[in-house]
């Protein structure tokens, strides 16, 4: 089994029983689809034992979330015994459709690229299938301020795959709806943070992998096609809080040390890790003063849900939100010095998005 195709299941039999037969079908010799389960309460597994008794159940005690499920899943895959000679730990949603031959081009791409620590296909749309997906699309850019975008998708606004995106390989993070990770990478840097249990994980991985001199890749040849929102439904503010409290713990976790890359060039050690702290800690306050507005509209509009989403958001982030010290940033800079900085893309995308309705897509590909 050189690669583990994982799905993380929590009462998603539907997609199961759809979806399997064909990604059975699609899969090469020296792939293997394991179904890690989350507790359950729909049947999904009695399902999957009586009509795909082929495929490795993983029966987890509880619903750890996106990232703890997939983080203990990880762990059981590496103690099986044909997983002695794995390479890549491919993440897959329950809701994504593939076709024959979409598995190969990720794996000749890991191949011929040992500097790529993760890619992943294009998402399109299951629903209007010659159109990217919001999740993912041609693969992920974030702003300075840390809003997340992709190329293909921008807001709530999607662009139809002209194959404009296929000339360029390097993203800033790709989804986590269908993401091969290299496996040493994946233990190495620890796999995914627990705090998160789901949304932006992903973003944070990828971003993590960056800080340690591993490329990001999105591979046009392969292409699989999501339905989205399969566990929750975009309207939930639970999924709105979630967002909003991972977006300030990736930026915990990751900004200081990248404006740490960019100030050792020009500085000793001590004092970038003290200019990137500084940088850091008030990038993240503007954000959270935007959060704060961000609230003010859900509470003038009537959304009450989701103003106490954002407001729950921030206490969480106060209670287990962790900023990195100096010191630590001066041990990181210190002996990263020689990796890129991982590519912010240097504008506003909410600013540009309003100002430039539909052509922001041209703009983006000639900044990115």
């Amino acid at each position: 089994m050189r690669t583990a195709v994982v799905i993380l299941n929590w009462n998603t039999k539907g997609f199961l029983r759809r979806f399997i037969p064909s990604l059975l079908k699609s899969l090469p010799q020296d792939a293997s689809l394991i179904v890690a389960d989350s507790a359950s309460t729909d049947g999904s597994m009695e399902m999957l034992s009586e009509m795909f008794p082929s495929v490795t159940q993983i029966r987890l005690d509880d619903n750890f979330g996106f990232t703890g499920g997939y983080n203990r899943a990880f762990k059981a895959v590496c103690r099986m015994q044909e997983a002695s000679e794995m390479e890549y730990f491919l993440l897959l949603n329950s809701d994504i459709e593939v076709e024959d031959g979409w598995l190969e081009p990720l794996v000749r791409w890991m191949d011929t690229h040992p500097d790529c620590a993760a890619c992943a296909p294009k998402l399109h749309s299951w629903q209007d299938k010659d159109s990217f997906e919001y999740a993912g699309a041609a693969g992920g850019l974030m702003d300075f301020l840390g809003y997340t975008f992709c190329r293909g998708r921008v807001m709530k606004r999607l662009e139809k795959d002209c194959g404009q995106y296929d000339g360029k390989n390097d993203v800033f993070w790709a989804s986590g709806a269908c993401l091969m990770v290299r496996k040493d990478e994946f233990e190495r840097i620890g796999g995914l943070d627990d705090r998160f249990f789901a949304h932006m994980e992903e973003i944070d991985l990828c971003w993590r992998l960056q800080l340690e001199g591993k490329r990001i890749c999105v591979v046009p040849q392969s292409v699989v096609r999501h339905v989205g929102g399969g566990t929750l439904p975009n309207d939930s503010p639970w999924k709105l809080k979630l967002n909003y409290r991972n977006n300030l713990l990736m930026l915990q976790n990751n900004l200081a040390k990248t404006y740490g890359l960019q100030e050792i060039k020009e500085s000793i050690p001590e004092k970038a890790a003290e200019k990137a702290c500084r940088r850091a800690s008030w990038t993240i306050f503007i954000r959270k003063v935007l959060d704060g507005c961000s609230a003010l509209v859900y509470r003038l509009t009537g959304k009450k849900d989701c103003y106490k989403a954002v407001l729950e958001a921030h206490r969480e982030v106060r209670r287990i939100g962790r900023t990195p010290s100096v010191k630590e940033i001066t041990e990181y800079v210190s002996s990263h010095r020689t990796i890129s900085v991982p590519a912010l893309f240097p504008h506003s995308i909410v600013a540009l998005s309003l100002l430039k309705g539909k052509g922001v897509f041209e703009y983006i590909r000639k900044e990115s």
